[in-house]
């Protein structure tokens, strides 16, 4: 069966490091035991998409390398046709994670930096639901997917100014406030100027859904989910992923509602509340049927 969402983004070999705190600019601090495992925001988006109950591919570059096949092998659940080998190293982020749960992320792209749509990927994203892209690859291939798309969410992470045709591409951004304001300055409602819909995460907080509508822009608060936090990581990743996930059920006849997006924003709120009370990236990432569960817990 042709796939619901497709994720077009970067997968990294994660370097973590325990720190009593990140380090300021200049100073060393000493770490914990390093571990490493998978990670990308694309690789995380893609397992937390599939997780949250979509049929999910991705397409994306990875080394022939050690750290390309760790990647292949945790990448359960999605389909992996559209996958490529470069000659290029598999990227790499190093992460240093505090004692509070706050993170610092450094990346090496590696292969994420040569990624670009075949013929066949431009035709897997022209069938989905729902497609998904961040900033780890070329925009020149963010933009492509969204050209492709017929619903296109893109996570403008990590932060940058986009062009406006990239922007015109998009149905729904997701951002958090850093990112929102180097896109549209410090009134995160000039977004709307660009895009049609966005979604601002405040971390703990939650969400703000910012809609266009007949009668005015529309703002909608949606509140955070309590938890005591291990390790923040993955959070941002697994909430875009459930969210495209939780959208991709809408029936592809109908247009998304505000309604639509509440819920999966609520959705997504809950997974990500899920995954930052566990270490790690990809092995941060919840079931369906842990986010459903605790989803009727807080909403029903």
């Amino acid at each position: 069966m042709e796939p619901e969402v497709v994720v077009v983004g970067s997968a990294n070999v994660d370097l973590v490091l325990p720190v009593q705190r990140i380090p300021r600019p200049g100073e060393t601090v000493l770490a914990g035991a390093m571990t490493r495992g998978p990670g990308g925001k694309g690789a995380n988006q893609a397992v937390a998409s599939a997780r949250a109950g979509a049929r999910t591919a991705m397409v994306v570059a990875l080394g022939d390398d050690e750290g390309g096949a760790l990647l292949r092998a945790a990448l359960e659940g999605v389909d992996l046709t559209l996958a490529t080998t470069s000659e290029a190293p598999t990227g790499t982020a190093i992460i240093t994670v505090e004692e509070s749960g706050e993170n610092s992320i450094v990346v090496a792209p590696g292969a994420n930096g040569e990624l670009t749509l075949s013929a066949d990927a431009v035709a897997a994203v022209g069938q989905a639901k729902v497609v998904l892209s961040q900033l780890e690859i070329p925009f020149r291939t963010v933009a492509a997917a969204g050209a492709a798309s017929s619903y296109f969410i893109l996570n403008a992470a990590p932060a940058a100014e986009l062009p406006d045709e990239l922007l015109a591409e998009v149905d729904l951004l997701v951002v958090n406030e850093t990112e929102a304001e180097a896109i549209a300055g410090a009134d995160r409602s000039a977004l709307l100027k660009k895009v049609p819909a966005a979604v601002v995460t405040l971390g703990g907080a939650g969400a703000v859904i910012l809609t266009r509508d007949l009668n005015g822009d529309r703002e909608i608060t949606v509140p955070g989910v309590p938890v005591d936090v291990v390790d923040t990581t993955a959070a941002g990743d697994t909430f875009c992923g459930v969210l495209a996930a939780t959208l991709a059920a809408v029936s592809a006849s109908d247009a998304i509602t505000a309604s639509d997006l509440t819920n999966a924003v609520r959705r997504a709120n809950v997974a990500a509340s899920l995954s930052v009370q566990a270490a790690g990236a990809i092995s941060s990432v919840p079931h369906g049927d842990a986010i459903d569960a605790r989803y009727a817990e807080v909403y029903l």
